[in-house]
């Protein structure tokens, strides 16, 4: 069997309900082979479907210039009830009367849970305490406090009555932002409980869910070893400046020497990309008008 070429760059999987984001790359990388670095960006629960951007070869070096952008989430809100995990797959542990349907109230309640907001983590997640993952904390059995509360932005909230026990919904919001938790606290707003029933992203940063591939698809392309579809990781960093060196400067660049790229420093300032003969070499920050510091290096 001919050996499969090395990939470098970021595939937009359609994660499937019923699995882990661990799972999805594990079963890409097993197909991509052994000293194939893959990763993943922004975990998806494994009842949640949509867009799982996997970070192959020397594109898992750009994940800390890609974690920070806004997602997008579509879904639906069981009410009625509340479960341990805040989500279908967990156990009710409160129940409560279901809210009079009324427009008015929803728009109001997308009034106030917009903008920065304060949230309460789910005790089911993957913040950690002492250095053991709260999910296995409350999995054990273990008396486990409430997280603290963080500030989250809720940028667009849009509701809308699905029958009488269930709310249809569309968030964009930070990174960070739990949507089980805003589940909960909608319940609780409305005088009701309230859970996770669907919960698909639909973006994240630049990356959308029309242009992923469901998974299953695309290990079909993998095992007939066809052209994978593949954001190289220069496309991958759409929304950082660039600049374009030559050959001379790319060969001191390469052996760290940042002097090398005075004259090359775009005027916004900030993050950018260094090109050479069309490809992503370096990611580097100015650090004045004339200067600049390498940031991470790549080889493709």
């Amino acid at each position: 069997m001919p050996q499969r070429p090395v990939l470098h760059g970021v595939i937009l999987v359609d994660k499937p309900a019923g699995i882990t984001s661990a799972e999805a790359v594990r079963r890409l990388k097993r197909r991509l082979g052994r000293q194939t670095r893959v990763g993943h960006l922004g975990t998806l629960d494994p009842f949640a479907t949509g867009l799982l951007p996997i970070l192959v070869g020397e594109a898992t070096k750009l994940a800390p210039f890609l974690q920070e952008g806004e997602k997008e989430y579509t879904g639906v809100m069981r009410l009625g009830a509340e479960t341990d995990t805040l989500d279908c797959t967990g156990t009710v542990v409160r129940s409560a009367a279901l809210p009079a349907p009324g427009a008015t109230r929803l728009e109001e309640l997308s009034e106030r849970f917009s903008g920065v907001i304060e949230q309460v983590p789910p005790l089911f997640s993957a913040l950690k305490r002492d250095g053991v993952r709260l999910y296995e904390l409350a999995r054990s059995g273990a008396e486990v406090p409430a997280p603290a509360a963080r500030r989250v932005t809720i940028g667009e909230l849009d509701l809308a009555w699905q029958g009488d026990d269930a709310l249809r919904f569309r968030v964009r919001c930070s990174t960070g932002t739990y949507v089980r938790s805003l589940a909960r606290d909608l319940g609780r707003a409305l005088g009701s409980a309230a859970y996770l029933l669907e919960l698909r992203r639909t973006r994240n940063g630049f990356f959308e869910v029309g242009n992923t591939t469901p998974l299953d698809e695309l290990i079909a392309v993998l095992d007939r070893g066809d052209a994978m579809p593949v954001i190289s990781p220069r496309a991958a960093l759409a929304g950082m400046e660039e600049v374009e060196v030559t050959a001379t400067v790319a060969a001191r660049i390469r052996v760290g020497d940042s002097s090398a790229l005075a004259g090359h420093i775009p005027a916004g300032g900030g993050l950018f990309k260094v090109i050479s003969d069309g490809e992503l070499m370096a990611v580097a920050r100015a650090t004045s008008r004339a200067t600049a510091t390498l940031v991470r290096g790549f080889v493709a």
